[in-house]
């Protein structure tokens, strides 16, 4: 029997990435997203917003171009898979999981217009601008 291993997160970035090249020559990236959920809570449906955030790490060209074009609030959606790390640290063994991703998507970023017109709530997308930017789709 198989098992799946299989992570699709889209979030903003919370800090630009850091780059470091490996001592065989290999780009490695990472950066964290925060992942928003908005849902309503309670009999009287108060909205609820709650923020993960998640470590994503990324290699060779994608590490390259996820250094190369985004940065601090970009919005991206990664697909990857979750990875454990263990170390010992002052006699005790600690672990993290991060995302390793095998793909990143630089999605549109969306600019909301100064004045929106009547009947639109500020979570409609209609009157909000794409800024569309030449990058590669990984």
């Amino acid at each position: 029997m198989n098992n799946m291993n299989k992570v699709f997160l889209e979030g903003n970035l919370v800090k630009d990435p850091e780059i470091a090249t490996t001592p065989s020559g290999t780009q490695v990236t990472n950066f964290s997203i925060a992942v928003n959920r908005l849902y309503r809570k309670g009999e009287d449906g108060e909205r609820v917003k709650e923020v993960h955030y998640f470590d994503v790490e990324t290699w060779g060209r994608l590490a390259e171009n996820v250094g190369r074009y985004t940065q601090k609030g970009k919005l991206v959606r990664v697909e990857g898979r979750l990875k454990q790390d263990r170390w010992e640290q002052d006699g005790q063994t600690r672990s993290r999981i991060k995302v390793v991703a095998e793909l990143v998507q630089f999605m549109p970023q969306f600019k909301k217009a100064a004045e929106q017109t009547a009947g639109e709530t500020p979570d409609s997308p209609e009157g909000d601008e794409l800024h569309d930017e030449d990058i590669p789709f990984m």
